[in-house]
């Protein structure tokens, strides 16, 4: 399934990538003690290390809201989903346990500090467009909010917005019945070879060695 980055948002963010990883046949349960004791342990050495600076240090949180205020995102008001992730992480508030996919993707998320998105590929249709909302682009978050759209950064597919480095939607959301995946990793700028390596590389591992199944395609798009 082919997925581009769109002209608006080149425009505006010309650096802007995406990686985009698809898995096939994986299986999705409650996540594994060796997981969560794994996760935990992360989550204790993150509040430590920012125990005094909170996120103001995080390099890559900073390039998103500074992204996002160049597309007329009020970062303080829609957070990139990293940063919401951290933040409820450094208040205290425990890590929240879905499915052995979900979860690894939320602590890919909070390791790298990016907006991390996973879908079921089953439940799209047609190629993916990474593009700026209209008015008519609206979904009910995995939230349970209902997401105006209109103004900011999104993921489409032919049958309308679904996903976004802020809230993904329920339309597309992932369960214990999900056997094909899609993952996109929102990046606000081309990382070095080095680094989308290792970003690539730790994501692939980490989601197969919990999930299993067979990496499809991984690549960066950029605009």
């Amino acid at each position: 399934m082919q997925v581009n980055i769109a002209q608006d948002v080149t425009q505006l963010l010309p650096d802007a990538s995406l990686g985009v990883i698809f898995y096939k046949d994986s299986h999705v349960t409650p996540s594994p003690k060796l997981l969560q004791g794994r996760i935990n342990y992360f989550v204790e050495l993150l509040r430590l290390e920012h125990d005094r600076t909170g996120i103001s240090e995080i390099t890559s949180i900073q390039n998103w809201r500074t992204a996002f205020k160049k597309v007329g995102i009020d970062p303080s008001r829609y957070r990139p989903s990293a940063e919401s992730l951290i933040r409820r992480l450094l208040q205290g508030n425990p890590f929240f346990w879905i499915n052995s996919a979900v979860d690894v993707n939320n602590f890919l998320s909070i390791y790298h500090a990016l907006p991390y998105g996973i879908y079921d590929a089953d439940k799209l249709h047609g190629p993916i467009v990474f593009r700026i909302g209209t008015s008519a682009d609206h979904y009910i978050g995995l939230n349970g909010r209902e997401m105006n759209m209109n103004g900011k950064l999104l993921l489409a597919d032919a049958t309308g917005a679904f996903g976004s480095p802020i809230v993904d939607s329920q339309r597309t959301a992932v369960t214990e019945e999900t056997k094909n995946f899609m993952q996109i990793i929102y990046v606000p700028q081309v990382p070095s070879p080095p680094t989308s390596e290792e970003i690539i590389g730790s994501t692939v591992q980490m989601f197969t060695e919990i999930n299993g199944g067979e990496v499809v395609s991984q690549t960066w798009v950029t605009g």
